[in-house]
Parts: structure tokens; sequence; C-alpha cells
């Protein structure tokens, strides 16, 4: 994280009484600086190395560093904020400003960096090189990045110069860029922000996966069409599933234990009224507001968490996980924790017995993607015969019946065979059920083991291939509001 301002918002907490602080750090002020407040030591510079040394150490484990980036406004807020940075420096060059002079407010916090203008676009380019080449990062996250599409009069721009610039720019090259394809303005652009370099972060399959495990009708084929990469999102403008940054929970919402205990947003502590965070959560509480001790209530949300766990790594694209989801850290119904420097935003490490099961069935979801070659794919499937395989094709849909769906019908559950041909020769059969009813799901022929049960009490929620029970029949009874994942034998 760059480093940012406003360390105190200048309000308290309705329920502490506690001066709140700016605690996720979206509000940059040193742009080619590491947040000093996150280093052991910041005095001589020392925090620079000690970047560079996290960076190298987490090299050699193999893991890379994509870094947030925030260019879309800074602490300087609007009129009323302090002088710290740009507006000393040349406030109507680095800011969008009105006709009558005030600051535009794209970002939702103030003031809005006019991207597009040379001198700024040069000072962002460079920023961008300096990480890559002097801190040896691998890649970028864009804060509301439809920001940087933005002209001085803040029109979206179609081939916006700083956007293409970033992904042709040399130094840059190799690195991973992801926008956050929307701003607080109004522009929406999933699907289509910048060009073939750029990934995205995918808003409308969080939408829709939570939607459909809510039970919305409708949702089936929506569903469908997000599990197996978002081809209805991105084929159509020559792109493909590594595109998609596929997730159901991040920093900025409900967490995954909040988004199957709140119908509603709490965020009373932040002292503006419960008025911050968004409301489209397609939460869903099961009857009970908050924690509870229904036993009845707790294992199905505990089942609804392997859900979301289970979709996301079965899903064609980039998963994308919210840290402390595995383990059911909550942040009790708030959905805007920014200013919660305490107890409602730290990890809770003691989860990590209370939610082992979670844990564990986390863990071994990974593992189980990491072995299925036709999970992890860079182009989408076709839906068409695969040569050498009696006429099969890649990927075949079908409901309860075992008949081609029907995609305009209300009804949710739904199935899917992905041909061995494609997953070095193990086929894999997916069943959903977010109803709240019970069924018998008629499955393709062939020989099946389980190899995940949502609705089985752990450790038989998941198993690896080689001790995975035979399912012998041609009806797999198929649990309210689960999921079943079959392979081949």
């Amino acid at each position: 994280m760059q480093e940012f301002g406003e360390t105190y918002l200048g309000r308290c907490s309705l329920v502490t009484g506690k001066e709140l602080t700016n605690y996720w750090g979206y509000s940059n002020i040193g742009f080619f600086a590491p947040a000093g407040r996150y280093a052991c030591s910041a005095t001589r510079l020392e925090h620079l190395d000690e970047f560079r040394d996290m960076v190298r150490a987490l090299h050699k484990a193999g893991i890379e560093v994509i870094l947030d980036v925030v260019f879309n406004h800074t602490s300087e807020g609007d009129e009323r904020g302090p002088t710290l940075c740009f507006r000393g420096i040349d406030n109507s060059i680095y800011y969008n400003l009105g006709e009558d002079g005030r600051y535009t407010n794209y970002s939702g916090c103030g003031n809005t960096v006019n991207c597009n203008h040379p001198l700024v676009r040069d000072f962002i380019l460079d920023c961008l090189r300096y990480w890559v080449a002097v801190m040896h990062i691998d890649g970028f996250r864009f804060d509301l990045a439809s920001i940087l599409g933005r002209d001085a009069s803040g029109e979206v721009l179609e081939d916006a110069p700083l956007i293409e610039r970033i992904a042709e720019d040399p130094v840059l090259q190799g690195t991973k860029l992801i926008a956050e394809a929307w701003d607080a303005g109004g522009a929406y652009q999933v699907g289509s922000f910048g060009n073939e370099r750029w990934a995205e972060w995918n808003g409308r399959y969080r939408d829709d996966v939570r939607r459909y495990w809510r039970g919305d009708p409708g949702m089936r084929g929506i569903f469908a069409a997000k599990l197996a990469g978002s081809a209805d999102v991105y084929q159509g403008a020559g792109r493909n599933p590594m595109h998609s940054i596929n997730f159901i929970t991040c920093h900025d919402g409900f967490t995954m234990r909040d988004l199957v205990s709140y119908n509603q947003k709490h965020n009373e502590a932040n002292g503006e009224g419960n008025r911050d965070g968004t409301d489209a959560n397609y939460s869903y509480n099961f009857g009970v507001e908050g924690d509870t001790e229904d036993h009845g209530v707790n294992a199905l949300r505990r089942r609804m968490q392997k859900n979301y766990l289970a979709t996301l790594f079965l899903s064609l694209g980039v998963p994308m996980m919210l840290g402390g989801d595995e383990f059911g850290r909550t942040q009790r119904g708030n959905n805007n924790a920014y200013c919660q420097d305490n107890a409602l935003s730290w990890f809770d490490w003691s989860l990590l017995e209370e939610y082992g099961d979670i844990h564990r069935f986390c863990r071994e979801m990974i593992a189980f993607r990491k072995e299925n070659p036709a999970l992890k794919q860079g182009h989408f499937f076709t839906g068409n015969p695969v040569e050498g395989t009696e006429n099969r094709p890649d990927l075949d849909w079908f409901d309860v019946n075992g008949d081609s769906p029907t995609w305009s019908s209300p009804e949710l559950p739904i199935g899917c065979r992905i041909d061995g041909a494609v997953n070095d020769g193990v086929a894999l059969c997916l069943l959903f059920n977010p109803s709240d009813e019970g069924m018998g799901f008629r499955i393709p022929e062939g020989e099946w083991a389980v190899r995940i049960n949502t609705s089985a009490p752990d450790p038989g929620d998941i198993y690896s291939r080689e001790e995975a029970p035979r399912h012998q029949d041609a009806v797999f009874p198929l649990a309210p509001r689960s999921l079943v994942v079959l392979s081949g034998v």
C-alpha cells in the first residue's frame, strides 16, 4: 500500500466512542513510498529495504506480489480539505473541476484525479515503473479504475490515453494489470475495460453467484455462464476466462460468514448513521440476523460457506479469496469497515479451531482445482464434440431429470458433465441445488466417485481421488442447499 493520509477521520464511533482512523489506507499522499506504518522501522528509508526484502522472500516462496494502487483520488478531499500535495502544486491540472471550480467526486472521496492530463499521465506512469523497476513487484490492482479513463470534463473516453499507455509501456511489459472496472460516478466497464492486457475484478460474477445461491428465481442460466468463465461477459470482446478475476467476497463488503448471517448491513460503528456501504449485498441470514445458538441454522450457514468456496474454485477464471474466509472471519455485519482499526477488522486466529472444517475444506478445494486442468484452462468450453470421444461435448449441461435444461425456467438446480478428454482423462460431474428441497438428480452414465458433497459432515465433505467412495446408482440424492462433484473412475 502506498503512503496515505487522513489517519484520523474527525469523528467517533457511535458504539465505542473512540476516534475512528483510516484503517484501509485508500487515501494516498505519497505515491512512490510504501506506507511507513506497516514497517518495523521507517527511519532513514529502512522501510524501502524492508519492502524489497519482503518481495524477495515471497518470490523465493513462489508467491507474486500485486500492489493495490489508488490513482483516482488523494487525501486532500474536497474544497474544504487540507492542502497536502497536488492542490498546492497545480490544482487545475491535477484534479477534475466543475465549471464552478468545485471538485468533481467520481471517487466518492471528495476529489477526482485528472488522470488523462499529459503531466498527470506521466506522473502515474513514472510511479508504476518505480514500483516495478525499483521495488520489484509483479503487477497492480487499480482501485476504481474507470477514473483512469475519464477526461478533464469527467467523460469516460473510449480509448483513454492513460489506459493504453499503461498496457503498452515497455517497463510494465509482463506485469499483471487488474482493473476494478467501475467508479463511484456511475461508470461500469466490466467486460470492456482497456484491451487484452487488462484483467478485471468480475463484479457480475460476485453478484450473480450470490443471487443464485440465495435462491433468486431465474438465475440458473446466468449462474451456468459464470461457472463456465463468464463467456457472456468476455467472449464477445475477444477475451478469455483468465481476464475474469472471480470473487464472491472482498475487503469491500461482507465477509463470507457475514454473507450467510445478515440480511442487512450493520455499519453503525462507522459513525455515519448506517448510510455508508452498499445496500446491494444479495445476502441471506437463514432466519436469524447475526450470530445464533441455533445448531440447525449454524450448520446450514457452514454448508453455504462451503458452497461458495467450492463454486469459486470450480469456476473458470482466476479465483480470488478474501483473507479470513477460510476460517469464518466476521465483521459483525459491517460491510464497510474502512475505519475500524480494532477487533471488528482484525484477524482472530482462534477461529481456526472453531472453523477448522471450513479451513480444511478450503485447503482441499485448492488442491482439487490444481488437480483438474479443465478448471484452469485459458479458453472457454465450446459445447461441441471433442475429437475421439464418441461425439461427447467438452461440457454438457442437464437438469434434474438428465435432460437438456430450459434456461428460461425459474427452476434453479443444474448439473454439468466435463469430459475427461479436456481434463487429463478424468470426467467430472457437477451438481448444484440452491433450493430448499432435496431431490434425486439423474446423472450421466458411467462409473463415478464422490469427491465433494457440501451437505456431508466433515471430513466426508471432500475426499482425495484415492479415498473417494463410489456411487453406483443412476440417481444421486442431492440435499437442499448443497453441491456435489463426482469424478469418473
